[in-house]
């Protein structure tokens, strides 16, 4: 039981990173990487928690980033969380995700939807890292929306009536940030990412180029084609394999079951024989 991708209460998710450990523990879950959007703040109660647990705790943290005008997510699992190259990135992320709340809120108030900005930074639990998605919570709490899905293709997703662009950090910032803490860098959620069969293989290949070293390819409520076919692309791409349910809360969208990941096809390379602490030996 191996889940490599989940979100507490120190980014957008609503369970403590001590409750998410515990949770994760009764679903049986024994290696785990806590990844919050561009925060580390949570490993350590999440490690002590772990410890009467029986888990083995991996870092872990997943990085925004601007790849050819897209917004696309890295995964870095095993770092040093104390390595200053790694914060300052981090710290540079979330400095301008408040700015941008407030000027989506600004876009949303133009469509006769007041208070937004505001809403949003006391929905996050913590608002160095809130995010689209909160504000997605406000429109379904006020009725505007009857889902998160319907809040990003109405108002929030790129092109819509409160699009608003961000540069985050570069995708070879992030991967040289998450090598220099010693780390292993992912792509997350590959099989989201609207991009054409050519761009996914684009963005593998400079992801490559800059030495990163796996892809999820188990991600969330993401079925068998899909682990099929991303199994299939890092083979070729001589890339690990990870796996993650994305989790963020119970009772709305939360990716799949948290602690819980299908197990990967035979082809694959997992990403966790590669840990240096290297937990868990694939069965032969």
């Amino acid at each position: 039981m191996i889940d490599l991708h989940c979100h507490s209460t120190v980014s957008d998710g609503t369970l403590t990173p001590a409750e998410l450990v515990r949770a994760a523990s009764e679903n049986g879950c024994t290696l785990l990487a806590l990844t919050d959007h561009d925060h580390t703040g949570g490993l350590h109660e999440a490690r002590q928690t772990a410890q009467t647990c029986g888990i083995t705790l991996i870092n872990g943290v997943e990085i925004s980033v601007t790849w050819r005008g897209n917004t696309v997510h890295i995964v870095g699992l095993d770092f040093d969380a104390d390595n200053p190259v790694l914060q300052k990135l981090l710290v540079q992320n979330r400095s301008g995700r408040i700015e941008r709340i407030h000027r989506i809120g600004e876009k949303l108030a133009k469509q006769g939807i007041h208070g937004a900005a505001e809403a949003a930074l006391s929905i996050a639990s913590n608002p160095e890292t809130v995010s689209r998605t909160h504000l997605a919570e406000f429109l379904i709490q006020q009725g505007y929306v009857r889902n998160k899905q319907q809040a990003f293709t109405k108002y929030l997703g790129h092109g819509k009536a409160a699009a608003v662009a961000h540069e985050w950090a570069t995708l070879q910032d992030a991967v040289e940030a998450i090598i220099q803490a010693n780390g292993i860098a992912v792509v997350a959620h590959p099989m989201r990412y609207h991009f054409s069969a050519t761009g996914k293989r684009r963005l593998l290949e400079e992801f490559k180029s800059y030495g990163g070293q796996a892809v999820e390819v188990q991600s969330g409520s993401s079925g068998l084609n899909d682990r099929l076919n991303y199994a299939l692309l890092a083979e070729r791409f001589h890339l690990l394999a990870s796996v993650g349910s994305d989790f963020h809360a119970y009772n709305r969208y939360s990716g799949g079951t948290l602690g819980v990941c299908p197990e990967l096809p035979p082809i694959c390379r997992p990403v966790w024989e590669h840990f240096r602490q290297s937990p868990i030996s694939r069965p032969d």
